[in-house]
């Protein structure tokens, strides 16, 4: 940033002469002169911006240099180091693709649909909507906290990914976390969120044997502060309670290699919670509750 430097204003009257102090100065300026040559060769000149250059080490004591500076101590860079990958569910544009999203995958379990065209609040607001929008927000967070984040999709592709491909992509980036973005599609009066955690799988392509307990942790951490940044509370229809259900039929889950969640924000079916799910407001607060669960994660883990 470029600043102005001080104005000068006109000159100060110049003061009557006196002979007594002229013959003074002819004695002083000379010895103050070899005192400012004295004091350059040690100190050093002001450089252009106005700063003095450093001081010779015999001129002054040296700083003192702590061993965790000001930026260090910064949250901004709390993740620095951490791979999160942000999988948006569904895709605004499946609708137009049945044939390809229709197609059987490989799950490990069993073989299901490539993706689906996910659900939407009854005034046509699109759950693949709302997950692409929520995780710009999440990247957004996380990436000002260090972190290096990819999305499984960002609206750049006319369908899916398959949710195996979704799986791989977490897999690829060897990431730290993973979290799929959802909105559910049940009944009026079924409310609030709950984060899906992978059950125990090993069979066929799947083994979630290594990353249950990890992604356990990561969904307790995100259920936690995800409750909190929303004031929302967990669902009253899934979890008991706890905002916590574990399954073994989902593909990107049983695939996955990396410890991954998903998160279900609220019931578009619903009123209230539509409601919440078309405020951008709450939308960004739901990108700062998973952000929160998230970093909660990482900084917990070596």
């Amino acid at each position: 940033m470029s600043y102005a430097g001080p104005e000068f204003g006109s000159p100060q009257p110049r003061r009557p002469r006196r002979r007594p102090l002229a013959v003074a100065l002819a004695v002083l300026v000379p010895g103050a002169l070899l005192g400012w040559l004295v004091y350059a060769g040690v100190s050093g000149a002001a450089d252009n911006n106005g700063t003095a250059a450093a001081a010779s080490p015999r001129a002054s004591a040296p700083p003192t240099v702590s061993s965790t500076t000001a930026e260090d101590k910064k949250p901004l860079g709390s993740l620095r180091g951490k791979v999160v990958v942000i999988d948006p569910g569904h895709n605004l544009t499946n609708f137009r693709h049945t044939a390809e999203i229709n197609r059987k995958v490989d799950i490990g379990t069993n073989r299901k649909e490539c993706d689906t065209t996910g659900t939407s609040t009854n005034s046509g607001y699109a759950e693949a909507k709302f997950t692409l929008d929520v995780a710009h927000r999440l990247r957004t967070l996380l990436e000002r906290q260090g972190a290096t984040v990819t999305l499984t999709q960002d609206g750049d592709r006319p369908y899916g990914p398959c949710v195996d491909e979704r799986a791989r992509i977490g897999n690829r980036a060897k990431a730290d976390a993973v979290v799929s973005i959802h909105a559910d599609g049940a009944g009026a009066g079924q409310r609030g969120y709950h984060v899906i955690l992978p059950g125990r799988v090993h069979h066929g392509i799947a083994d979630t044997r290594r990353i249950v307990a990890p992604s356990a942790e990561l969904g307790k951490r995100i259920a936690h502060d995800f409750g909190r940044a929303t004031r929302t509370a967990p669902s009253n229809y899934v979890g008991h309670g706890t905002g916590l259900d574990t399954r073994t039929d989902l593909g990107g889950l049983n695939l996955s290699k990396v410890p991954k969640v998903f998160i279900e924000c609220a019931n578009m079916r619903d009123s209230k919670d539509a409601a919440l799910l078309t405020s951008a407001a709450w939308r960004q607060k739901a990108a700062q509750g998973i952000a929160a669960g998230i970093g909660s994660y990482l900084s917990n883990t070596l």
